[in-house]
């Protein structure tokens, strides 16, 4: 049901690494849209280089508007960035005093959090302070390893707080959708491959239609036993086809096959767009609050003649640099990202075609899940 030619993808690669003239071709391509494949401004991601981490795009895709908290991410986050360009221990430096100076003025990040979850934000404000001023005497010795390590423990807990600053969701899916599942917030799954553990967070505040669609897939055990059907190196990994005629999901409710809309939300947009793509509407520049510029983004699979009959089957995208480059590519807008591998990417590139999920678990946010209404 995924119809992208890997050819094609290969051609440009090849054309990427042959000559100048070549890469000016692919970057016209890419600015029009015309050929190929057929993938709430509240999170407010930042300029610049585009984000290639999950954590961090879901981080900055809570729909929550309190800018000290996001200075205090982007600050944490930069210093990957400082440490990959030759390691400016000076600018990382920088990142951590400026972390510092947030964290002392807590009011401001209270101000974002809702009253009755303040005592829990103060807890984790302080857990902060001592995190960022114990990496501050860590960046001094100029160990890249244990600053990487403790700076992705701190944003986890930056992570928390920002939860706790979502006070319900924020939009309703239209009429029409109504009936089908939803998850209103975040769900973590496990999944079990004969090949190691997967887990990944799907992110209903931005794809609630997609990604309740998969947590009512996997509460099911739909997915259990099901083969991997494709597994492309550098490129995805693909599976949610079942046995049998059918290339989806089967009510049994209805003996009907259960289709789902194309989902995705734009950057600067309070509500997803529906069954249309970014080229048709003529977004050529705009990108989506969940782009597919990590590795390890989950989306779903769907014909080309029909943007709106995905309906079990996903993929695992594996991040190329030339392949897909980061922040321009010809699969955001034209499906549907609804989340993020967060542990086990190593597992994805192991896995070939013919092996298997053993089992599927939601283990946390079923709280948040809607389910669907027969019709």
């Amino acid at each position: 049901m995924l119809h992208l030619s890997y050819l094609m993808f290969k051609l440009i690669k090849s054309c990427l690494h042959n000559s100048v003239i070549s890469l000016l071709l692919v970057i016209l391509f890419l600015a029009t849209g015309t050929v190929g494949w057929t993938l709430p401004s509240y999170a407010g991601l930042p300029a610049g280089n585009a984000i290639t981490d999950g954590k961090a795009l879901l981080r900055y895709a809570l729909p929550i508007d309190n800018q000290p908290v996001r200075d205090l991410q982007g600050d944490l986050e930069d210093i990957s960035n400082q440490m990959r360009a030759n390691r400016r221990w000076s600018a990382v430096s920088k990142d951590v005093s400026k972390a510092l100076r947030v964290l002392d003025k807590p009011a401001k990040i209270l101000e974002g959090v809702p009253e009755q979850r303040q005592a829990q934000a103060e807890t984790l404000i302080a857990k902060l302070k001592d995190g960022v001023t114990g990496l501050q005497e860590i960046v001094s010795t100029k160990d890249k390893e244990k600053i990487l390590q403790e700076r992705s423990q701190i944003l986890n807990v930056v992570g928390e707080l920002e939860e706790l600053m979502v006070e319900k969701f924020p939009f309703e899916v239209p009429e029409e959708y109504s009936n089908l599942a939803q998850l209103k917030g975040r769900a973590t799954i496990d999944l079990e491959t004969n090949k190691g553990n997967i887990t990944m967070i799907v992110d209903g505040y931005s794809a609630p239609i997609t990604a309740g669609n998969f947590v009512d897939l996997v509460k099911r055990g739909f997915y259990d036993g099901l083969e991997f059907t494709r597994a492309e190196e550098s490129y995805v990994v693909q599976t949610g086809d079942p046995p049998g005629k059918e290339f989806g999901f089967i009510d049994p409710k209805t003996n009907q096959y259960r289709s789902i809309p194309l989902e995705i939300l734009v950057e600067g947009d309070e509500e997803p767009l529906y069954g249309v793509t970014f080229e048709e509407l003529g977004l050529y520049t705009e990108l989506p609050i969940l782009p597919f510029s990590a590795y390890g983004a989950v989306a779903m699979a769907r014909s080309e003649v029909d943007v709106n009959n995905a309906s079990s089957q996903f993929f695992f995208l594996l991040f190329d640099s030339e392949l897909t480059p980061a922040g321009r590519n010809i699969l955001d807008g034209r499906y549907s990202v609804f989340g993020y591998v967060t542990k086990g990417k190593e597992v994805l590139g192991k896995i070939e075609a013919g092996d298997k999920i053993v089992s599927g678990k939601v283990v946390q946010g079923m709280e948040n899940f809607v389910e669907p209404k027969t019709t």
